[in-house]
């Protein structure tokens, strides 16, 4: 069956990094685009990133944009997103999602909390 299942989410002070993971499987990984969203608390779903299928290419909130990174190694099924200069702004539940157009598969997310 298909899983998604993040990891390294935590608290991190204003200004520091954290790199968020993303093992999948039960599915051909490298047939696939795949999406980061997060739900800040409160508040509705907000896309964060696409990265293309060899990752070649990858896409941004503007509101990420500068600061935050994704990535992929299909050889270990693994997706990732680093970011940088985290704002209080970021606190939010991560999200890691099978595909672009169809989303069809999520993770239950990694928590991250900006706060000094």
């Amino acid at each position: 069956e298909v899983q998604l299942v993040e990891s390294g989410g935590g608290l991190v002070q204003p200004g520091g990094s954290l790199r968020v993971s993303c093992a999948a499987s039960g599915f051909t990984f490298d047939n696939w685009y795949m999406t980061w969203v997060r739900q800040a608390p409160g508040k509705g779903l907000e896309w964060v990133s696409t990265i293309y299928i060899g990752g070649r290419s990858e896409y941004y909130a503007d509101s990420v944009k500068g600061r935050f990174t994704a990535s992929r190694d299909n050889a270990k099924n693994m997706l990732y997103l680093q970011m940088t200069n985290l704002k209080p702004e970021d606190t939010a539940l991560y999200y890691c999602i099978r595909g672009s157009t169809r989303m069809d598969y999520w993770g239950k997310g990694t928590r991250v909390t900006v706060s000094s």
